[in-house]
């Protein structure tokens, strides 16, 4: 198995057609699905040869493929996932940098680079895909596409291979919003439709200031509108007021998830890598030897300490209440320009600040495509509470049309 040929997208590693299993609210649509998601009888490559050619093809397809295909959507292929799914940026070392086709001269943004190549480039109309440090959310962002993370567990992840239990999801990829909503329903198994309107949008102050300016501009002004156009007056709200502490949103991650991700990464992924040895991508190396030699006591704090923000977090939201903020804070970085450590820390550092938020308090997050940062796009994100996945969406529907 190797990438697919006369690919202009870069996204597939395979293409092939999976009928649908039944007829139903996603007859007549199309999708892709993230090469660490199985599919009956294809290698899954977790973004590494080394990995697909040590694993045998599933006997069956992931539980989330089969959901989708029972609702009337058909499968078309499956699409590049970075190396192990560790990485944000999109430029895998095997398989390329798929096109990202709103900037085509930056990266996508990872780990569901092909997910979202194959969607923007319009030959599927949704992927599913998977996000734990921003995989689906990032590349929404950076490629101006639909990307919703559900709440954690909100999806089966029965025949997704493991990552980072404690943060990992699986959502979607879409072209449109009405896609999006139909696609994350049938997955979400949640058609309710008596939910109440939202009364308020919190704007996450922190968030925007960590923003490039031309990012911080733009998001004002889409929330403004939106405020304008609902009738609900915007609330700006810090960091330390929505937890009744004084900690700043980099505390989500550097106090949080980051040590705990890297000790999950350890124990999913890395006893195969210290065992096997397999040949490693440049960038994704120079990632591993943190994880290499870090020291899992340091966890356990960090542990804990997800609890309590996670707790903190979900205490602040009403089932009325939207928090919004950029999703990332830059636009897509230039392809090939993430060759330094310098220069992955000047993109990751700030957006796994903002990422992390909804990481830790396991909340369900939609990126919407509605900023453009000097040509290229860039996602507004909306956030509402553990469990309020149907919430979001229908408050969406409230706030954007």
């Amino acid at each position: 198995m190797s990438i697919a040929t006369n690919d202009p997208s870069n996204a597939f590693i395979e293409h092939f057609d999976l009928p649908p299993l039944c007829e139903g609210i996603l007859d007549g649509l199309k999708f892709t699905v993230k090469d660490n998601i199985d599919l009956a009888g294809y290698r899954t490559s977790y973004g590494s040869p080394t990995w697909r050619d040590a694993h045998v093809a599933p006997v069956h397809n992931a539980l989330c493929v089969d959901q989708l295909l029972a609702a009337g959507a058909r499968c078309i292929g499956k699409v590049v996932a970075d190396e192990f799914t560790y990485s944000l940026d999109g430029e895998s070392f095997y398989f390329g940098t798929p096109r990202n086709a709103k900037a085509p001269d930056r990266v996508p943004g990872g780990s569901s680079s092909g997910s979202a190549a194959s969607v923007a480039g319009g030959f599927a109309d949704f992927s599913l895909c998977t996000d734990s440090g921003g995989s689906i959310r990032v590349p929404a962002s950076l490629c101006g596409l639909w990307g919703m993370r559900p709440s954690l567990h909100r999806v089966s992840e029965a025949g997704v291979l493991p990552f980072q239990p404690s943060v990992s999801t699986v959502g979607v990829l879409a072209d449109r919003f009405d896609v999006l909503d139909r696609a994350m329903r049938v997955l979400l198994n949640e058609h309710t439709t008596n939910i109440p309107a939202p009364k308020h949008i919190v704007v996450l102050q922190d968030a925007l200031e960590i923003a490039d300016p031309a990012v911080r501009g733009q998001a004002e002004t889409a929330l403004q509108q939106i405020a304008d156009r609902s009738g609900i007056t915007l609330e700006p709200v810090s960091f330390a007021e929505i937890i009744g502490e004084d900690a700043p949103l980099n505390a989500c991650n550097m106090e949080g998830l980051r040590d705990l991700q890297t000790a999950e990464f350890q124990s999913t992924v890395g006893n195969w890598i210290e065992a096997c040895k397999p040949e490693l991508g440049a960038t994704f190396a120079m990632a591993y030897e943190n994880v290499r030699t870090f020291d899992r006591v340091a966890v356990l704090d960090n542990i804990a300490n997800c609890e309590h923000l996670f707790k903190r977090i979900n205490a602040f939201f009403t089932e009325d209440t939207v928090v919004c903020f950029p999703t990332t804070p830059k636009k897509a970085p230039l392809k090939g320009s993430l060759n330094t450590l310098e220069a992955v820390m000047e993109f990751y550092d700030p957006t796994m600040t903002i990422t992390a938020f909804s990481g830790v308090a396991r909340l369900p997050e939609v990126s919407a495509p509605m900023l453009t940062v000097e040509g290229c796009p860039v996602g507004l994100s909306f956030v509402a509470g553990h469990y309020q996945d149907a919430y979001l969406l229908n408050a969406l529907k409230t706030l954007i049309y």
